[in-house]
């Protein structure tokens, strides 16, 4: 198992992390490790690319029909002889 160590904690953040654990009935450390668990876990379920990442946030905005310009006839290509 690797080990992490996390600096400058607040202290209001790091007393609620250990009245949590205490309420569990195990240490902060496997507290944190189950919050984290909990929270990757859910993380997996999302998006991965930034296509759809994008697309989830802006969804919900609705969206625009933009108006498409007639075509005009195709002009004739140019002479490429020498």
């Amino acid at each position: 198992m690797s080990a992490i160590t996390i600096r400058n904690v607040d202290p209001e953040l790091k007393r609620r992390l250990r009245i949590r654990a205490a309420t569990a009935g195990h240490s902060m450390e496997e507290e944190a490790r189950n919050i984290l668990r909990a929270e990757l876990a859910v993380q997996d379920d999302e998006p991965t690319d930034l296509y759809q990442q994008l697309r989830r946030h802006i969804e919900p905005l609705g969206g625009i029909d933009l108006p498409l310009p007639d075509r005009g006839p195709m002009r004739e290509p140019p002479a490429l002889t020498p």
